[in-house]
């Protein structure tokens, strides 16, 4: 099942930190989301981590030595430029970052790097001083104004043992950079789109809430698709055990009614609203202001309803709605469609396998504003939100 790595070449260059051991876990993902990955290390990189270790997990030729006879490249040491799909050097050190500033080309990496024309992530890795030095900071402003990506550097221990700005990004934050650098020019560029995400919580008192089964996959997918698509993303998040995505706009609510005032809030400005999350229907007509003890066998709680979110959202944007149903899906979905005045709805059924709450796939009916219905296969949702995409793209108020 495709991902937006899958089927991509990718060089990775490394270069000579302490954080080197990340590069290896993050060539190890890249690779299992179906991507080529070909590995420039630096001579400095070669004395923390050996060439080996990323041959085995790549299972590709590291290169090491811009006139190495041995190598494919040795002739043509521009060919691993001329095929990237996207380069990320990580770690990419200040004595590194100094070479790109000035495209420098001496060795096999800055060679690649000045021949590319692919897009280009830099995840700097380095003490806290170095990275505030005055030098750093006008070499990467140099980088970023000839477009290249810059992905961090996090705060943390540093191998210094000092606290501070410098520490690589961990690797799912590393792979959401590369997947934005080669979609940011995408078909969404230049859009605002709003996603919400999660089951929302609605309070009985201080610890009990009325929630649902939600993880929050369907919309973070959502959110994490249109970023690669070039969109500017605002994620509305209820709770999850899910990490913020890199490179949005992420707003935490808990209860149905904030989510709803964040939603009214930043779809003034947006192009679509993708109403993903599992919303409460009710809430506790009043939430106890202390903790309720269990002192009968029955405890009755008032509830009242909540707002309807979409339904109630003005503006002149795209509306796409979401159905989990158990029963009459189809007829379901076309219902909603035209009580929430919705151009799109994406249908699934919840009891079906594959499509339940908590799972990375989702299998899904889409009905539009005519009620035209169009089957899915089972999909990754990352698969289904790009599908998702393809159809808000064309119903563009603009």
């Amino acid at each position: 099942m495709a991902g937006p790595l899958t089927g991509k070449h990718i060089v990775l260059g490394v270069t000579g930190s302490i954080a080197c051991y990340k590069a290896l876990d993050l060539a190890s993902k890249m690779v299992q989301a179906g991507a080529w990955v070909d590995t420039i290390m630096s001579y400095g990189a070669t004395q923390f981590v050996t060439p080996l270790a990323f041959r085995s997990i790549t299972h590709r030729a590291v290169v090491t030595d811009t006139f190495d006879a041995d190598s494919e490249y040795s002739v043509e040491h521009v060919a691993l430029a001329q095929q990237a799909d996207v380069i990320i050097v990580a770690p990419a050190t200040v004595h590194c970052i100094a070479k790109m500033a000035l495209g420098l080309a001496d060795d096999p990496l800055t060679t690649t790097l000045v021949a590319a024309k692919c897009p280009l992530v830099i995840a700097p890795a380095m003490d806290g001083n170095m990275y505030d030095h005055p030098a750093t900071q006008a070499n990467l402003a140099t980088l970023r104004d000839r477009g290249v990506v810059i992905a961090g550097p996090g705060t943390g221990r540093l191998a210094s043992g000092l606290m501070g700005v410098g520490r690589l990004l961990e690797t799912p934050e590393l792979l959401g950079y590369i997947s934005y650098a080669m979609g940011k020019d995408g078909d969404l560029a230049g859009r605002t789109v709003v996603v919400s995400a999660g089951g929302t919580a609605e309070p009985i008192d201080p610890v009990r809430v009325i929630t649902n089964h939600s993880s929050g996959k369907m919309g973070y997918a959502l959110a994490e698709a249109a970023r690669d698509r070039g969109a500017n993303v605002v994620l509305v998040a209820a709770p999850t055990n899910l990490a913020d995505p890199v490179l949005m706009k992420v707003v935490h609510v808990r209860t149905a009614k904030q989510m709803g005032e964040a939603v009214k809030e930043y779809v003034k400005t947006a192009d679509a609203l993708v109403m993903a999350a599992a919303v409460a229907d009710y809430r506790p007509l009043e939430e106890a202001g202390q903790k309720i003890k269990k002192d009968d066998d029955e405890l009755n709680i008032a509830l009242a309803k909540t707002d309807d979110i979409l339904k109630s959202a003005q503006g002149n944007f795209v509306r796409v709605g979401f159905a989990a149903e158990s029963q009459n899906l189809v007829e379901n979905a076309k219902a909603k469609v035209s009580g929430k005045n919705l151009d799109l709805i994406a249908a699934n059924d919840i009891t079906a396998e594959g499509s339940g709450f908590g799972s990375d796939t989702n299998k899904v009916t889409l009905i539009g504003r005519d009620l035209a219905v169009e089957e899915l296969p089972l999909l990754t949702k990352y698969e289904v939100s790009n599908r998702i995409w393809d159809r808000v793209a064309g119903l563009f108020r603009d």
